[in-house]
């Protein structure tokens, strides 16, 4: 049975009844229905009438909906402080997934007459769940590939329609050119002004729709392991920050006269370097309150963790049994030689040549983008396609032509070749031997990334070694940046890597929103371990010394002897005198 206090602590977590006093908090707790579902146990299907509001206490649910592929695809899964139900309540419709107990868990169940109850009685209570059935709703609709195998997404969010209106009025009020074209042009009866009044119209049109989907492609998102800002501006930039959830000092909401009106403003999250700024967020301090909550669970879930650790410590110790931990879900790895065998050997070669990522024993090493070799080798490329024309070129000539050949007999008898045929590879090899000095020089300017440590290591040919390490549990925040048409059409650009006050920039790297997933995975793992493993000389020796108590608790349950103080045992010797 649980008791009220204990679901009271429950609510006052969730976000969703934040602004309320611990004696409404209680009202609304004593309502609710304890429920046990066992592993495999459905609690209601997609499609069902919503018959209430439910509260993860313990254990773990899934959530299903239909797929066209297969029965049902599992769209993220829900643990104890989450919830779920309430969007079918609020939009009176049916169910829209399938929720099923991934193990033996416990729910708080708040029926449909309770749950409109709780809402008339406590209407500010409103806004908290719009913002977050408007946050799932978004979740739902975008898809983003470089999240985590057990990365959750809480909140997302994009800047307030405003934004998209102030965007749209340029080109709204630029709609009088044409209008004025197209009068023009039927009062005096010509077709130019309006053929012009055509092609502006067009280009206002593309313009707006280009600033409306410029507005729809920035994202805020809080994940159950970081918080990110996503921005894009379609063929020219494309950026992506992010801090741990575990670095965040502070949440705080800033907004002025218009956006108190309007209830919009400034989510501001400062972390250990900086700031990450969600500014036109719609309801800010309702998504103020979501970050604070599920960055409050992760310290809970450190504490739990450390707690677990201590006691596992402890069992080892007393020679008892521990329950081991399940190993995480990792995405599948194609090998190497499975991703070999699908191409063609030439292809295999030629990539080779310009491999820009590799993974290997652990490490993942990363070269710069194919595109930055051609920047710094254009002159040496140049000649040297140059030089070969020339060869070609000359080819051609001694072959077509009836008065001269590769070989000829010269005044003296002897056989000599053509002078320019010979002359011409010559000169090319000081060309070649630059040209492969270049390639040398981008090949040996690497960032690696290990299981411990990121490395920026740029060697020069025949040269001095700059080699920069850092521990990738003290990496701070992680962004990307693609900056030009080219970087965006190539899809390379910059890793920007925080590491206490330094920074490591991987730059020109290909795919950078995959290197960053490739880095914030990593990190997520060492730091898992690092946690685990935090303390343990501390541990074993506190443990050490709680199983001796244990093992000896019948010895220090004996009463103390009693000690008589010298002065009293010499008074009873001279007393017998």
């Amino acid at each position: 049975m649980i008791e009220l206090k204990q679901r009271v602590n429950l609510i006052n977590k969730i976000h969703l009844f934040n602004g309320l006093k611990e004696d409404q908090l209680a009202d609304i707790a004593i309502k609710f229905e304890e429920r046990e579902q066992s592993a495999g146990q459905v609690v209601f299907k997609h499609g069902d009438k919503p018959d209430g509001f439910y509260v993860v206490f313990k254990g773990r649910v899934n959530v299903t909906r239909p797929h066209e592929k297969k029965d049902e695809e599992v769209i993220i899964w829900l643990v104890a402080g989450d919830y779920f139900g309430e969007e079918a309540l609020v939009e009176n419709r049916n169910r829209s997934a399938t929720i099923t107990a991934a193990e033996d868990s416990t729910l708080l169940f708040l029926s449909r007459q309770h749950f409109n109850e709780v809402l008339v009685k406590f209407p500010n209570l409103k806004p908290n769940f719009m913002v977050a059935i408007k946050s799932h709703k978004l979740a739902r609709a975008t898809k983003f590939d470089w999240l985590g195998p057990k990365e959750i997404i809480y909140f997302v969010a994009r800047r307030h329609k405003l934004r998209l209106y102030q965007a749209l009025v340029v080109p709204f009020l630029s709609l009088i050119a044409p209008i004025l074209l197209f009068i023009w042009g039927t009062l005096v009866s010509a077709v130019t002004p309006i053929a012009l009044g055509t092609l502006a119209l067009l280009f206002i049109m593309g313009w707006g729709i280009w600033n409306a989907i410029d507005w729809s492609n920035d994202y805020y998102i809080v994940t159950n392991q970081r918080v990110i800002w996503l921005e894009k501006v379609i063929g020219l930039y494309d950026s992506r920050q992010e801090a741990p959830l575990s670095s965040i000092l502070s949440v705080g909401v800033e907004t002025d006269q218009l956006g108190r009106i309007l209830d919009f403003g400034n989510v501001i999250v400062r972390t250990f370097v900086g700031r990450l700024e969600f500014d036109y967020v719609d309801h800010p301090n309702q998504a103020a309150d979501m970050i604070r909550e599920y960055w409050e669970r992760i310290k809970s879930i450190t504490t739990v963790s450390q707690k677990e650790v201590m006691k596992n410590t402890i069992l080892q110790k007393l020679g008892m049994p521990v329950d081991k931990k399940k190993e995480p879900e990792l995405p599948p790895v194609v090998t190497i030689n499975q991703a070999l065998a699908k191409q063609p050997l030439w292809w295999v070669a030629l990539k080779g040549v310009f491999t820009l990522r590799v993974e290997e024993a652990g490490k993942i090493i990363y070269h710069k983008h194919w595109i930055v070799f051609l920047e710094q080798a254009w002159r040496p490329i140049l000649i040297t396609l140059g030089m070969f024309a020339l060869q070609v070129w000359r080819g051609i000539i001694l072959f077509n032509s009836d008065t001269e050949s590769f070989f000829y007999r010269n005044a003296a008898g002897s056989i000599r070749p053509d002078t320019i045929a010979v002359a011409l590879p010559m000169l090319s090899l000081p060309v070649i031997v630059w040209l492969i000095w270049e390639y040398v020089d981008w090949k040996n300017d690497i960032f690696m990334l290990t299981p411990e440590e990121i490395f920026d290591i740029d060697r020069k040919p025949f040269g001095k070694e700059e080699k920069r390490a850092a521990q990738i549990e003290s990496i701070l925040s992680i962004s990307y940046t693609r900056e030009g048409v080219i970087a965006y059409l190539f899809n390379y650009g910059t890793v920007e890597i925080t590491v206490g006050g330094s920074k490591f920039d991987f730059q020109d790297v290909a795919d950078p929103a995959s290197v960053q997933a490739d880095i914030n995975r990593r990190r997520m793992v060492r730091i898992a371990s690092k946690n685990e493993n935090a303390g343990k000389d501390d541990r074993e020796r506190f443990a050490t010394w709680i199983a001796a108590y244990h093992e000896n608790a019948e010895v220090f349950k004996r009463p103390p002897p009693i000690i008589v103080p010298k002065d009293e045992e010499k008074k009873d010797v001279d007393s017998k005198k």
